[in-house]
């Protein structure tokens, strides 16, 4: 299969782009253009050409795949073609129907005339990958739809339906039904008028208050982008378009979009990007595994997690029943998921018809059996195995054959699960992040005896409700849990060792968590941890915590809902105030222990905390838990704050050097004691290798 197609139709050449699935521009693609242009050149009879995709596809722009290869820059660039484009004697017209994104907007705005379906969506999204547009997107889109518009659009990388931009210079013409056909009428028109071929790059471009609009844009810009260094070269850009003539800024632009190519944050970005998608498959359940259908969902418990849970399926247009063992209890629940329906109509984040369609398709019940014609079940309930024991065993003798079971666990073990049942290839675990009708992850566990059609069922389901869907293996806590656990004893033991719970909070929040572990610690209820503890000092007793959080505990500060925790909190609100008797309550057990308190800083905070992290994840892939490294950073980005520009726990050890971090793991493991701080081995053989975790 070629990745371009061309053909004459009469006295028009059409160049359609065949690069499934989002017809990318790489270099295969790029060479089939300008060889269609210079066979159009070449021959007489072509009056005019067309670059079409399909109805539903222009391009999704450059090829990212190709980032950092040499194919990147391999003539024809795009920057090649376009101006291939540009040069062109007989006019070129884009046609352009549903996705223009990217590289693939940049090539429209080279061609002489530009037509388009109303509904198609237009945008520049590489600030997401934190880049900008390379290929002259920042030059020539402020001319074609004005400074402010293009500015809007490139600095936020959000697409907008082409229709909005009727009567600029970006569209000749709107056109309905089949794309083809009007595309080859606009170029008999265009021949037959024997129009002007217009460039894109001689329209003249300025704003009345230039210097003042670029300063409020880099002002406002700055607010919002962070450390993240593309939002505000975006400005730059647009700037040089509007204060420099054409090449002048093309040069700008691609110095910017070079220098973004290689910063850490942009390389942090494009993992997360690579990483989603790498983590949708899994190596052994192959692509055309036959996938079981899902037509209604049963839910059970209607707390806040199973009403979450409900919401999902419900906004994605799937019946689901929730069953509850109280009427009192659905009532509550229901009230709660109307709640939240009509928080967002009142947002202006849905319709207040999209919200009676979603609720129209719940329903509740006090009876195991009403679950009976369910494809997919999720439990909910309180997080005890006898709990689960009971309601599987249950659920095994209601469920109709090739329902799939699943249970909501954070932490316990499904193969267990799995066992309480006489169909352990129908269990999986599906570990929605609260509030799970928000939160992106998914964390999808995988039994020994789960079937492949499970899996892949239930992989291709996260995508229908918007989540993203990572595989874990069975361990206690699977990835996210597992990890995290040792990251908040490490900031229990540097507070136990001299920190106050607000320094380890500010040193890990300004480094660029979203929370820091304290305040996560009292959202989650430090009683919820404290439980954990409990199992882990029989179970685990050569693991060292701090047991100033048991301390905390037995006073009965469980954080938010009981208005004390590591923090204060006032009435009605969930603002952390550090509270003087928590000082006091370290004072006094640092002195009942012996400990002598001493000066900790926030560089050693990070580390501490953030290099668990890594060493866990690190044996997390020894042990196959996590399939990839990729996967545990998606884990941590999509569902733990953690920040984006870092790119997750193990790219950020590559970023660090994987052998400083582990020369920084050994000095803690002599300092400490601690057996944990031993080097994961993998991460002691990529070091000897030479090689990164990612």
């Amino acid at each position: 299969m070629t990745s371009t197609v061309y053909a004459t139709r009469g006295a028009v050449a059409v160049i359609t782009l065949n690069n499934p699935p989002v017809n990318g521009m790489n270099h295969a693609v790029r060479q089939g253009i300008v060889a269609g242009l210079d066979r159009a050149a070449a021959d007489a009879a072509v009056k005019a050409v067309v670059i079409i995709g399909s109805d539903r596809l222009f391009s999704g722009g450059a090829d990212i795949g190709e980032f950092g290869t040499p194919k990147t820059i391999a003539e024809p660039s795009l920057w090649t073609v376009i101006d291939t484009v540009e040069k062109s004697t007989k006019p070129v017209i884009a046609a352009i129907g549903g996705v223009c994104v990217g590289g693939g907007l940049e090539l429209a705005l080279g061609a002489h005339f530009r037509i388009a379906k109303p509904d198609a969506s237009i945008a520049l999204p590489e600030v997401k990958l934190g880049l900008l547009p390379g290929a002259g997107g920042t030059q020539r889109l402020p001319r074609a739809i004005g400074v402010e518009a293009a500015l809007n659009l490139i600095a936020s990388g959000q697409p907008a339906p082409a229709e909005r931009f009727k009567g600029t210079a970006l569209f000749d013409e709107f056109v309905e039904g089949d794309l083809l056909d009007a595309a080859l009428a606009f170029a008999e028109k265009v021949v037959a008028e024997k129009r002007p071929l217009k460039l894109v790059r001689d329209i003249k471009v300025d704003h009345p208050q230039r210097e003042a609009y670029f300063q409020f844009a880099r002002n406002t810009v700055r607010a919002v982008a962070g450390p993240l260094p593309a939002p505000l070269k975006c400005v730059e850009a647009v700037a040089a378009a509007v204060g420099k003539p054409f090449d002048q800024g093309i040069a700008v632009e691609r110095s910017l979009f070079m220098s973004l190519m290689g910063s850490p944050e942009s390389r942090a970005l494009r993992h997360a990007f690579f990483g989603e998608r790498a983590a949708s498959k899994i190596p052994d359940v192959p692509d055309d595994t036959p996938i079981r259908k899902v037509a209604k969902v049963g839910v059970i418990g209607a707390g806040t997690m199973g009403g979450g849970i409900a919401m999902n399926f419900l906004s994605a247009g799937i019946p689901v029943i929730v069953l509850e063992m109280k009427q009192e209890a659905l009532d509550k629940g229901f009230g709660a998921i109307r709640a939240n329906y009509e928080g967002a109509v009142k947002k202006g984040r849905l319709s207040q018809d999209k919200t009676s369609a979603c609720l129209g398709l719940l329903k509740g019940s006090l009876s195991y059996a009403d679950l009976g014609d369910c494809d997919l079940i999720i439990e909910a309930v309180y997080e005890d195995l006898s709990v689960k024991e009971a309601v599987f065993k249950e659920l095994d003798k209601v469920a109709k054959p090739g329902a799939i079971l699943a249970s909501n666990t954070s932490t316990l073990d499904v193969n267990a699960i799995a066992s309480f049942t006489k169909r352990p290839t129908d269990v999986v675990g599906l570990h929605f992040f609260s509030p799970a009708n928000v939160m992106k992850l998914l964390e999808v566990v995988r039994g020994a005896a789960t079937a492949k059609d499970v899996l892949a069922t239930v992989m291709q389901l996260a995508r229908k409700i918007r989540k993203t869907a990572v595989v874990a293996g069975v361990c206690d806590g699977f990835i996210g849990n597992r990890m995290i656990e040792h990251y908040g004893r490490m900031a229990a033991l540097l507070v136990e060792e001299g920190a106050t719970p607000w320094q380890v909070d500010k040193a890990l929040e300004k480094w660029g968590m979203a929370m820091g572990p304290f305040r996560m610690f009292d959202l989650a209820g430090n009683d919820i941890a404290w439980a954990i503890r409990k199992r882990r000092y029989v179970e685990m007793p050569h693991i060292r915590y701090a047991k100033c959080a048991d301390r905390l505990c037995e006073l009965g500060r469980f954080g938010q809902k009981t208005g004390r925790g590591w923090y204060l909190y006032l009435p009605g609100s969930r603002n952390a105030i550090p509270d003087p008797e928590i000082e006091e309550m370290l004072a006094a057990y640092r002195k009942e222990n012996g400990v002598t308190p001493r000066k900790i800083s926030d560089a050693e905070i990070v580390e501490r905390c953030i290099y668990a992290l890594v060493n866990e994840g690190a044996r997390l892939l020894e042990e196959g838990i996590a399939q990839r490294a990729s996967d545990i950073d998606i884990v941590y980005l999509s569902g733990y704050g953690f920040p984006a520009h870092r790119g997750g726990p193990m790219l950020y050890a590559d970023e660090v050097g994987l052998y400083k971090v582990a020369r920084r793991m050994k000095e803690f493991a002599a300092n400490s004691g601690d057996n944990f701080w031993t080097p994961a081995p993998l991460i002691a053989q990529r070091v000897a290798e030479g090689k990164s975790l990612t």
